[in-house]
């Protein structure tokens, strides 16, 4: 019974494990995608619109990529609140 107990455990735990590495995973890359793609790659292209008096690609380079980091963060602060209660983990 006890080895059914924890086998469970480990199984419950490497489900939260894997759930909680697909959300990094994803995160990680839309804030690659916004900081790499829209500061550098497609600079040119966003360069021809305009947000604050600036070039939206030089934007995105200077101050865009850091807002959409701190928004991730929260996205996952929230996405791991709601882990942590799926898999029993909430305080």
């Amino acid at each position: 019974m006890a080895n059914q107990k924890e086998g469970i455990k480990k199984d419950k735990a490497k489900a939260y494990w894997k759930e909680n590495i697909k959300y990094v995973s994803i995160l990680l890359i839309i804030w690659a995608l916004v900081s790499y793609g829209a500061g550098i790659v497609f600079k040119d292209e966003l360069n021809k619109f305009r947000l604050g008096g600036f070039k939206l690609g030089f934007w995105f380079a200077q101050q865009g990529a850091m807002y959409v980091f701190v928004i991730l963060i929260f996205v996952y602060v929230r996405l791991m609140n709601k882990l942590d209660k799926k898999y029993g983990y909430d305080e």
